[in-house]
């Protein structure tokens, strides 16, 4: 493959300028070959309190203009070790659900379908079932591994069983999922009972609570997420309201106590190796942020994950 076209200087084009793409990276109709694309969903018709996630693929791409092309951390340049493409947004029904869902699992599958791996940046959480769909028929049951405050793997909400609080529930029933190796990190909060944790068992995952972070570690936590992952495909799905709301404002079901920012971007950076086959970032709502602290924060975890990506491609 040629050379990877990265970003826009910004030595050359004050970051306040140039393209609005994510990172100000190439459109997808730009390039030839593409390793990973990132994918907005401007969607939120499945969201149960604060509406807004529709407008979060916008805002994450307007506060990714700060990013740089070389990872410290990592030792790795995301943008010239791999082809990464704008790939734009996904055009998302906003009044029929069914449709919504069908649309963005088309999508998956017409951009995966030439090898992309994809990073989707929504939305809501609804967006995760046909996301995983669309994995599956390429790589069988994937292990998933879910950043959030909430399990996501309730039954329905007023009757709808499509909703951004049941993707994992429907994705464990159509065996989409590997249940001896999917993980839930950072959940807290109260729950309708204990039959929610009792069914959230049941259907494959285990938990990494928020409070273990403060009571086990950062080390510790780390060590059992790459122990419950294993060998195998993995499904990153990172919910923005994993983050404390003093992190993460801008979001539609904030609880508090929740991860630092720093935290979750080092817990990111501990998946290099893991064979990930795809991810999003989903739940950013900009009306509630102010001084773009979400947005900030969601594009730093896609460019973490696109470091992760590219460290793992890069030969040892």
């Amino acid at each position: 493959m040629a050379a990877a076209q990265g970003p826009v200087d910004a030595t050359a084009v004050p970051r306040f300028a140039g393209p609005e793409t994510f990172a100000r990276l190439p459109r997808l109709d730009e390039v030839t070959d593409v390793d990973v694309a990132v994918l907005g969903m401007p969607f939120d018709s499945g969201v149960s309190y604060r509406p807004g996630a529709r407008f979060g693929p916008a805002h994450v791409r307007a506060s990714s203009k700060l990013l740089r092309p070389f990872h410290p951390g990592l030792g790795v340049s995301p943008f010239a070790a791999q082809q990464v493409v704008d790939a734009g947004d996904v055009a998302i029904n906003p009044f029929d659900l069914g449709e919504a869902i069908t649309a963005v699992e088309r999508a998956s599958d017409a951009l995966r379908g030439g090898g992309a791996r994809l990073l989707s940046v929504g939305g809501d959480h609804t967006i995760a079932l046909p996301l995983l769909r669309s994995v599956h028929r390429t790589h069988g049951p994937v292990a998933v591994l879910h950043f959030d405050a909430h399990l996501d793997t309730w039954d329905t909400y007023f009757g709808a069983p499509y909703t951004h609080g049941t993707p994992f529930r429907r994705a464990s029933e159509e065996g989409l999922l590997d249940p001896e190796r999917c993980l839930h990190v950072g959940i807290r909060g109260p729950l309708y009972g204990a039959s929610d944790l009792a069914d959230d068992t049941r259907l494959g995952f285990q938990v990494i609570g928020s409070d273990d972070y403060q009571v086990d570690g950062l080390t510790a936590v780390v060590e059992r997420m790459r122990a419950r992952l294993g060998d195998g495909p993995v499904y990153v799905s990172v919910d923005i309201d994993v983050l404390d709301p003093a992190h993460a404002p801008g979001t539609g079901t904030p609880e508090a106590g929740g991860l630092t920012s720093r935290e979750l971007l080092h817990t990111l950076r501990a998946l290099v190796g893991v064979d990930i086959v795809g991810a999003d970032i989903v739940e950013v709502a900009p009306a509630y942020d102010h001084a773009e602290i979400t947005g900030i924060a969601a594009a730093h975890v896609a460019y973490e994950l696109l470091a992760v990506l590219a460290a793992t491609k890069a030969p040892s």
